[in-house]
Protein backbone atom coordinates (compact mmCIF):
# COMPACT_ATOMS: atom_id res chain seq x y z
CA UNK A 1 0.00 0.00 0.00
CA UNK A 2 1.45 3.33 -0.97
CA UNK A 3 2.61 5.92 2.04
CA UNK A 4 1.87 3.18 4.29
CA UNK A 5 4.04 0.38 6.27
CA UNK A 6 2.98 -2.91 5.90
CA UNK A 7 1.21 -4.77 8.95
CA UNK A 8 0.77 -1.30 11.11
CA UNK A 9 -2.51 -1.72 12.27
CA UNK A 10 -3.88 1.91 13.98
CA UNK A 11 -6.72 1.38 16.50
CA UNK A 12 -8.21 4.40 17.02
CA UNK A 13 -9.78 5.43 20.86
CA UNK A 14 -12.36 8.07 21.49
CA UNK A 15 -13.93 9.49 24.63
CA UNK A 16 -16.46 7.26 25.51
CA UNK A 17 -14.66 4.19 24.32
CA UNK A 18 -16.48 0.72 23.85
CA UNK A 19 -13.42 -1.38 25.84
CA UNK A 20 -14.71 -4.81 25.13
CA UNK A 21 -14.41 -4.19 21.51
CA UNK A 22 -11.46 -2.44 21.99
CA UNK A 23 -10.07 -5.05 24.00
CA UNK A 24 -10.84 -7.22 21.20
CA UNK A 25 -8.27 -5.51 18.41
CA UNK A 26 -5.86 -5.05 20.94
CA UNK A 27 -5.32 -8.90 21.86
CA UNK A 28 -5.54 -9.62 18.08
CA UNK A 29 -3.26 -7.35 16.96
CA UNK A 30 -1.29 -5.67 19.82
CA UNK A 31 0.16 -8.85 21.63
CA UNK A 32 3.58 -9.60 21.22
CA UNK A 33 3.67 -12.73 19.25
CA UNK A 34 7.46 -13.80 18.60
CA UNK A 35 6.00 -17.16 17.08
CA UNK A 36 4.71 -15.27 14.40
CA UNK A 37 7.76 -14.00 12.86
CA UNK A 38 9.21 -10.58 12.15
CA UNK A 39 6.76 -9.44 9.63
CA UNK A 40 4.08 -9.74 12.30
CA UNK A 41 2.06 -6.72 13.66
CA UNK A 42 2.60 -3.80 14.61
CA UNK A 43 0.35 -1.69 16.53
CA UNK A 44 -0.57 1.87 17.75
CA UNK A 45 -3.44 3.76 19.59
CA UNK A 46 -4.73 6.76 17.41
CA UNK A 47 -7.27 9.37 19.57
CA UNK A 48 -7.87 12.62 18.57
CA UNK A 49 -5.72 15.15 20.51
CA UNK A 50 -9.14 17.42 21.02
CA UNK A 51 -11.08 15.05 23.80
CA UNK A 52 -9.94 12.92 26.75
CA UNK A 53 -9.67 9.06 26.51
CA UNK A 54 -12.10 7.22 28.56
CA UNK A 55 -13.81 4.36 28.52
CA UNK A 56 -16.58 2.13 29.55
CA UNK A 57 -15.84 0.87 33.16
CA UNK A 58 -14.20 3.56 34.07
CA UNK A 59 -10.95 2.69 31.76
CA UNK A 60 -8.61 5.43 30.86
CA UNK A 61 -6.49 5.11 27.86
CA UNK A 62 -3.36 6.64 27.32
CA UNK A 63 -2.94 7.11 23.25
CA UNK A 64 0.63 6.74 21.19
CA UNK A 65 -0.45 9.65 19.27
CA UNK A 66 -2.89 12.07 17.45
CA UNK A 67 -5.08 10.98 14.59
CA UNK A 68 -1.48 11.65 12.03
CA UNK A 69 -0.44 7.83 13.23
CA UNK A 70 -3.58 7.16 11.00
CA UNK A 71 -1.09 8.14 7.96
CA UNK A 72 1.10 5.28 7.94
CA UNK A 73 -1.21 2.80 8.87
CA UNK A 74 -2.02 -0.21 6.51
CA UNK A 75 -5.09 -1.21 8.44
CA UNK A 76 -7.33 1.29 11.01
CA UNK A 77 -9.96 -0.15 13.54
CA UNK A 78 -12.47 1.30 14.90
CA UNK A 79 -13.41 -0.27 18.09
CA UNK A 80 -17.59 0.45 18.54
CA UNK A 81 -18.90 3.95 18.97
CA UNK A 82 -20.14 6.13 22.01
CA UNK A 83 -23.85 5.73 19.99
CA UNK A 84 -25.55 5.16 17.28
CA UNK A 85 -26.95 8.70 16.55
CA UNK A 86 -23.45 10.44 18.18
CA UNK A 87 -21.76 12.91 15.42
CA UNK A 88 -18.38 11.53 14.27
CA UNK A 89 -15.98 14.68 14.56
CA UNK A 90 -14.76 16.14 11.46
CA UNK A 91 -11.63 15.33 12.23
CA UNK A 92 -11.60 11.84 12.48
CA UNK A 93 -14.19 11.26 10.11
CA UNK A 94 -11.43 13.56 7.63
CA UNK A 95 -8.57 10.91 8.71
CA UNK A 96 -10.47 7.85 7.58
CA UNK A 97 -11.08 9.59 3.96
CA UNK A 98 -7.51 9.99 3.57
CA UNK A 99 -6.46 7.09 4.42
CA UNK A 100 -8.92 4.74 2.36
CA UNK A 101 -8.10 7.06 -0.69
CA UNK A 102 -4.95 5.84 -0.26
CA UNK A 103 -5.53 2.24 -0.05
CA UNK A 104 -5.97 1.71 3.69
CA UNK A 105 -8.03 -0.85 5.34
CA UNK A 106 -10.52 0.27 7.58
CA UNK A 107 -12.23 -2.02 9.87
CA UNK A 108 -15.29 -1.34 11.64
CA UNK A 109 -16.11 -3.20 15.14
CA UNK A 110 -19.86 -3.27 15.99
CA UNK A 111 -20.85 0.33 16.40
CA UNK A 112 -17.74 1.20 14.29
CA UNK A 113 -20.12 1.30 11.38
CA UNK A 114 -21.36 4.15 12.18
CA UNK A 115 -18.33 5.69 12.19
CA UNK A 116 -17.29 4.64 8.51
CA UNK A 117 -21.26 4.67 7.47
CA UNK A 118 -20.59 9.29 8.49
CA UNK A 119 -17.09 8.81 6.00
CA UNK A 120 -19.87 8.42 3.26
CA UNK A 121 -17.20 5.67 2.24
CA UNK A 122 -20.15 2.85 3.06
CA UNK A 123 -22.27 4.68 0.58
CA UNK A 124 -23.48 1.78 -2.08
CA UNK A 125 -21.93 -1.14 -0.42
CA UNK A 126 -23.01 -3.66 2.19
CA UNK A 127 -22.44 -3.26 6.05
CA UNK A 128 -23.40 -4.60 9.33
CA UNK A 129 -23.45 -3.89 12.81
CA UNK A 130 -25.21 -5.07 15.95
CA UNK A 131 -28.48 -6.49 15.40
CA UNK A 132 -30.08 -4.37 18.23
CA UNK A 133 -28.29 -1.29 15.88
CA UNK A 134 -29.26 -2.33 12.09
CA UNK A 135 -32.41 -0.87 11.95
CA UNK A 136 -30.96 2.68 13.00
CA UNK A 137 -27.97 1.75 10.33
CA UNK A 138 -30.34 1.28 7.52
CA UNK A 139 -32.87 4.01 8.55
CA UNK A 140 -29.93 6.77 8.79
CA UNK A 141 -27.95 5.91 5.85
CA UNK A 142 -30.34 3.99 3.07
CA UNK A 143 -27.19 3.79 0.52
CA UNK A 144 -25.97 1.08 2.53
CA UNK A 145 -27.10 -1.86 1.82
CA UNK A 146 -26.94 -3.03 5.55
CA UNK A 147 -26.67 -6.85 6.29
CA UNK A 148 -28.98 -7.78 9.12
CA UNK A 149 -28.17 -11.27 9.75
CA UNK A 150 -24.38 -12.37 9.39
CA UNK A 151 -21.27 -12.20 11.51
CA UNK A 152 -19.27 -10.01 9.81
CA UNK A 153 -19.09 -8.06 6.06
CA UNK A 154 -16.12 -8.02 3.77
CA UNK A 155 -16.42 -5.17 1.59
CA UNK A 156 -11.96 -5.54 0.37
CA UNK A 157 -11.11 -2.31 1.88
CA UNK A 158 -14.11 -1.96 4.07
CA UNK A 159 -14.92 -4.21 6.82
CA UNK A 160 -17.41 -3.84 9.35
CA UNK A 161 -18.49 -6.61 11.97
CA UNK A 162 -21.91 -7.36 14.14
CA UNK A 163 -21.89 -6.69 18.17
CA UNK A 164 -19.00 -7.35 20.44
CA UNK A 165 -17.79 -10.82 20.29
CA UNK A 166 -17.98 -11.13 16.23
CA UNK A 167 -15.30 -8.22 16.47
CA UNK A 168 -12.99 -11.58 17.23
CA UNK A 169 -14.42 -12.99 14.36
CA UNK A 170 -13.45 -10.19 12.06
CA UNK A 171 -10.41 -9.51 13.77
CA UNK A 172 -9.48 -13.15 13.17
CA UNK A 173 -10.61 -12.61 9.29
CA UNK A 174 -8.16 -10.17 8.62
CA UNK A 175 -5.41 -12.31 10.23
CA UNK A 176 -6.58 -14.96 7.82
CA UNK A 177 -6.54 -12.80 4.55
CA UNK A 178 -2.99 -11.31 5.56
CA UNK A 179 -1.29 -14.48 7.04
CA UNK A 180 -3.37 -17.58 5.94
CA UNK A 181 -5.46 -20.37 7.81
CA UNK A 182 -2.25 -21.24 9.96
CA UNK A 183 -1.32 -17.76 12.01
CA UNK A 184 -5.23 -17.61 12.45
CA UNK A 185 -5.62 -20.63 13.99
CA UNK A 186 -3.19 -20.10 16.29
CA UNK A 187 -4.30 -16.58 17.17
CA UNK A 188 -7.26 -18.38 17.69
CA UNK A 189 -6.04 -21.02 20.21
CA UNK A 190 -4.27 -19.00 22.36
CA UNK A 191 -7.63 -16.83 22.60
CA UNK A 192 -9.62 -20.05 23.20
CA UNK A 193 -11.94 -19.33 20.74
CA UNK A 194 -13.24 -20.91 17.95
CA UNK A 195 -10.45 -21.24 14.77
CA UNK A 196 -13.46 -19.69 12.29
CA UNK A 197 -16.78 -18.81 11.80
CA UNK A 198 -17.74 -17.43 8.47
CA UNK A 199 -19.32 -14.37 8.32
CA UNK A 200 -22.25 -15.19 7.14
CA UNK A 201 -22.92 -17.22 10.07
CA UNK A 202 -26.30 -15.96 11.62
CA UNK A 203 -25.41 -13.14 15.11
CA UNK A 204 -28.02 -14.14 16.85
CA UNK A 205 -28.99 -17.38 18.36
CA UNK A 206 -31.93 -17.40 20.73
CA UNK A 207 -30.91 -20.68 22.67
CA UNK A 208 -26.89 -21.44 21.95
CA UNK A 209 -25.70 -24.86 22.64
CA UNK A 210 -25.10 -25.38 26.08
CA UNK A 211 -21.39 -25.88 27.67
CA UNK A 212 -22.42 -29.16 29.57
CA UNK A 213 -20.21 -32.00 27.97
CA UNK A 214 -23.45 -34.14 28.12
CA UNK A 215 -25.62 -31.93 26.03
CA UNK A 216 -26.86 -34.46 23.42
CA UNK A 217 -26.81 -31.95 20.87
CA UNK A 218 -23.38 -30.63 21.38
CA UNK A 219 -21.82 -34.14 21.33
CA UNK A 220 -23.51 -34.71 17.91
CA UNK A 221 -21.99 -31.75 16.38
CA UNK A 222 -18.81 -32.73 17.29
CA UNK A 223 -19.31 -36.08 16.08
CA UNK A 224 -20.41 -35.09 12.51
CA UNK A 225 -17.06 -32.58 12.63
CA UNK A 226 -14.74 -35.45 13.11
CA UNK A 227 -16.75 -37.92 10.39
CA UNK A 228 -16.98 -35.58 8.00
CA UNK A 229 -16.33 -38.05 5.43
CA UNK A 230 -18.92 -39.93 6.43
CA UNK A 231 -22.83 -39.59 4.73
CA UNK A 232 -25.01 -37.59 7.54
CA UNK A 233 -28.96 -37.93 6.37
CA UNK A 234 -31.22 -35.82 8.84
CA UNK A 235 -32.37 -39.79 9.84
CA UNK A 236 -28.40 -40.70 11.18
CA UNK A 237 -28.27 -37.37 12.63
CA UNK A 238 -31.74 -38.00 14.93
CA UNK A 239 -30.60 -42.07 15.64
CA UNK A 240 -26.75 -40.42 16.88
CA UNK A 241 -28.75 -37.99 19.17
CA UNK A 242 -31.69 -39.94 20.20
CA UNK A 243 -34.03 -37.21 18.79
CA UNK A 244 -36.91 -37.73 16.37
CA UNK A 245 -36.37 -36.21 12.60
CA UNK A 246 -38.49 -32.80 13.89
CA UNK A 247 -36.80 -32.90 17.54
CA UNK A 248 -33.20 -32.53 15.27
CA UNK A 249 -34.64 -29.91 12.95
CA UNK A 250 -35.97 -27.69 16.15
CA UNK A 251 -32.54 -28.19 18.17
CA UNK A 252 -29.77 -28.17 14.86
CA UNK A 253 -31.66 -24.25 13.97
CA UNK A 254 -31.55 -23.72 18.04
CA UNK A 255 -28.24 -23.88 18.01
CA UNK A 256 -26.93 -23.10 15.22
CA UNK A 257 -28.69 -20.51 13.32
CA UNK A 258 -28.88 -22.82 10.54
CA UNK A 259 -31.08 -26.29 9.30
CA UNK A 260 -28.73 -29.44 9.77
CA UNK A 261 -28.11 -30.02 6.26
CA UNK A 262 -27.13 -26.64 5.80
CA UNK A 263 -24.89 -26.87 8.86
CA UNK A 264 -23.22 -30.05 7.46
CA UNK A 265 -22.40 -28.37 4.83
CA UNK A 266 -20.79 -25.28 5.88
CA UNK A 267 -18.73 -27.73 8.34
CA UNK A 268 -17.40 -29.48 4.96
CA UNK A 269 -16.79 -25.87 3.29
CA UNK A 270 -14.56 -24.67 6.67
CA UNK A 271 -12.48 -27.85 6.66
CA UNK A 272 -12.49 -27.65 3.05
CA UNK A 273 -11.02 -24.55 3.64
CA UNK A 274 -8.47 -25.57 5.92
CA UNK A 275 -6.60 -28.94 3.76
CA UNK A 276 -7.07 -26.10 0.45
CA UNK A 277 -4.84 -23.39 2.90
CA UNK A 278 -2.72 -25.80 4.26
CA UNK A 279 -1.97 -28.96 2.17
CA UNK A 280 -1.21 -30.25 -1.28
CA UNK A 281 -3.82 -32.29 -1.79
CA UNK A 282 -5.63 -32.62 -4.82
CA UNK A 283 -9.21 -31.48 -5.15
CA UNK A 284 -10.75 -34.57 -5.76
CA UNK A 285 -8.87 -36.19 -2.55
CA UNK A 286 -10.29 -33.35 -0.28
CA UNK A 287 -14.08 -33.68 -1.48
CA UNK A 288 -13.78 -37.11 -0.09
CA UNK A 289 -12.04 -36.24 2.99
CA UNK A 290 -14.81 -33.71 3.49
CA UNK A 291 -17.75 -36.12 2.36
CA UNK A 292 -18.52 -34.25 -0.88
CA UNK A 293 -17.52 -37.58 -2.25
CA UNK A 294 -16.79 -36.07 -5.89
CA UNK A 295 -15.04 -32.63 -7.14
CA UNK A 296 -17.43 -31.54 -9.06
CA UNK A 297 -20.14 -31.28 -5.97
CA UNK A 298 -17.04 -29.96 -3.71
CA UNK A 299 -16.65 -26.70 -6.48
CA UNK A 300 -20.44 -26.26 -6.71
CA UNK A 301 -21.02 -25.77 -2.76
CA UNK A 302 -17.56 -23.89 -2.36
CA UNK A 303 -18.10 -21.31 -5.19
CA UNK A 304 -21.86 -20.67 -3.85
CA UNK A 305 -20.45 -20.16 -0.45
CA UNK A 306 -17.09 -18.57 -1.07
CA UNK A 307 -17.67 -17.20 -4.12
CA UNK A 308 -13.99 -18.71 -5.90
CA UNK A 309 -13.10 -22.12 -7.32
CA UNK A 310 -11.50 -24.04 -4.66
CA UNK A 311 -8.19 -23.54 -7.06
CA UNK A 312 -8.12 -20.43 -7.47
CA UNK A 313 -8.96 -20.07 -3.42
CA UNK A 314 -5.98 -21.97 -2.81
CA UNK A 315 -3.61 -19.77 -5.37
CA UNK A 316 -4.65 -16.35 -3.24
CA UNK A 317 -4.19 -18.18 0.11
CA UNK A 318 -0.36 -19.59 -1.15
CA UNK A 319 0.47 -16.22 -2.01
CA UNK A 320 -0.15 -14.58 1.17
CA UNK A 321 1.83 -17.68 2.96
Amino acid sequence: MPNSIPHLVAILAYDGLCTFEFGCAVEVFCQSRPEMGEDWYRSVIAASPSEPVRGLGGVRVQADGGLELLEAASTIVVPGWRGPFEPVPQDIADALRKAHARGCRLVGVCGGAFVLAATGLLDGKRATTHWHHVEKLADAYPRITVEPDVLYVDEDLLLTSAGSAAGLDLCLHVVRKDFGAKAANRVARRLVIPTHREGGQAQFIERPIAARAGTRIGVLLDTIRSRLAEPWPIERMAAEAGMSVRGIHRHMRDATGLAPGIWVITERIARARELLEETNLSVEMIAQQVGFGAATTLRNHFRGMVGLSPSSYRLQFEAVE
